[in-house]
């Protein structure tokens, strides 16, 4: 745990994706021996892992579950689209809250709305209709995620990534009417540089409504090694009353699926361990002296 009382995590696919059982078996002691306190879990198909195993090695590593990572893929979507897919998406998410639950993770986190890398045009009343049609299709997911005692954390991504929710105050402001205690806002710090003029007024626009924090580089490189703005936004975070873990995000480029999809060409920091162990020793100075 952080001086401040933060705890830290990270993100298997900083080595791995898809991340599966082999990979959370390798990831997970070292995460716990660099003394994060806990992980996030990335879900790309319902099969990737079993709640039980992942389970297990929490607990023989002492790591807590920070969020289960729901990923939308390409044909996972939950608006301009088909009634078959609709279904599909939403029985997908299900399956992350279930899991969630299983392994004592309070949130599912992701851009729970259209798949990544699809974007289309929208005038203001074609918005408004999307954002209502999301708001029917994600309401029974919320449900479920409340019966289970998990919030589903929306996650904008940045503009060359989705047309749909970019700003923290477009996501704020589509889940308004849904209850708060099963949906939130999930930052990413990556996302946040490029779309937010302000992290510290993003996380602003948000208080109250903030399910999880993802945090890297400008460049998806370790926290710290960039110019964005920690000591303003974590202080923010403290003012906002946010009690959750940071959580360090980040991509290799020695896979070829994970590669492409998050546009990483080339190494981020001189190895893939050094985001973590950067990242974490960065956060923790930082925290301290807020």
């Amino acid at each position: 745990m952080s001086p401040a009382g933060v705890a830290i995590g990270a993100n298997p696919w900083i080595w791995h994706s898809p991340v599966t059982r082999a990979a959370l078996t390798e990831v997970l002691p070292r995460l716990a021996g660099w003394g994060f306190d806990c992980v996030e879990l990335p879900l790309e198909g319902p099969t990737d892992w079993e709640a039980d195993d992942a389970l297990k090695l929490l607990e023989s590593t002492g790591l807590d579950a920070a969020a289960v990572i729901a990923v939308l893929a390409p044909g996972r979507d939950l608006v301009r689209t088909d009634p078959a897919t609709v279904r599909r998406t939403q029985d997908y998410l299900r399956r992350c809250v279930d899991s969630a639950r299983a392994v004592g993770a309070p949130v599912v986190a992701g851009p729970v709305y259209a798949g990544v890398g699809r974007t289309w045009r929208m005038d203001d009343i074609e918005r408004a209709a999307t954002v209502d049609e999301w708001r029917a299709h994600i309401a029974p997911v919320v449900d479920h995620a409340r019966q289970a005692g998990v919030r589903i954390g929306v996650e904008p991504l940045n503009r060359y990534e989705t047309s749909m929710f970019n700003t923290v105050a477009q996501t704020a402001e589509a889940i308004a009417p849904l209850p708060a205690d099963g949906i939130g806002v999930a930052f990413d710090t990556y996302h946040q540089n490029i779309e937010e003029h302000s992290l510290p007024d993003a996380v602003r626009a948000a208080a109250g409504r903030i399910a999880h924090v993802q945090v890297c580089a400008n460049d998806r490189g370790a926290p710290g090694t960039d110019h964005l703005d920690w000591p303003g936004f974590l202080r923010a975070l403290r003012e906002a009353g946010h009690q959750g873990p940071l959580c360090i995000e980040s991509f290799t480029a020695h896979n070829a699926t994970i590669a492409v999809a998050a546009s990483v060409w080339r190494p981020l920091a001189a190895t893939q361990d050094a985001i973590a162990t950067d990242g974490i020793g960065f956060l923790r100075r930082a925290l301290s002296e807020i």
